[in-house]
């Protein structure tokens, strides 16, 4: 196991995310506690990236319930269809979010959160379990490239599912 992740600093966002996948693999290989892999996950890309908030809600019921993050304290329970995390498990889909001031329900759980990419991560039976959702305190800080590198990197959790 690792005991420190390596962040090269000037490395344009891509480069970042190819940079840390590999240590975030590593982190992951021989763990079969969802919990600790996801806890570290969390931390290495909230260290990797510097965001305002990074962590996972679990699908418990008909919720969403906060599981391992990084960041400010976070809302605990979040309802179906509600806010971005919300929106994103009722659709089945990711979604980006520029400003999130502009969109509709948005669920303050931070003031400080400007921007945000929720992502749905499914089980084996092709049902949402969990929800990957990253906070920006800045605009605009969300992308395609980081809708590709996140779904590949919370990929490495599936077989706890």
């Amino acid at each position: 196991m690792a005991e420190e992740l390596i962040v090269t600093s000037n490395l344009t966002k891509e480069e970042r995310y190819k940079e840390l996948y590999p240590q975030i693999f590593a982190l992951n290989q021989g763990e079969d506690d969802l919990i600790a892999s996801l806890s570290n996950m969390m931390s290495a890309l909230k260290y990797g990236f510097g965001w305002l908030w990074v962590g996972v809600y679990f699908v418990k019921n008909s919720e969403l319930v906060l599981g391992p993050f990084q960041g400010p304290i976070a809302c605990t329970r979040i309802q179906l269809g509600r806010g971005v995390s919300g929106t994103a498990w009722y659709k089945k889909e990711a979604i980006i979010v520029e400003d999130v001031d502009q969109f509709p329900d948005h669920i303050i759980c931070n003031a400080a959160s400007k921007s945000e990419i929720v992502i749905p991560v499914f089980n084996k039976n092709g049902e949402v379990a969990m929800i990957l959702d990253v906070d920006s305190d800045k605009l605009n800080s969300f992308n395609e490239i980081d809708q590709k590198y996140l779904t590949q990197i919370i990929q490495l959790i599936v077989p706890l599912l």
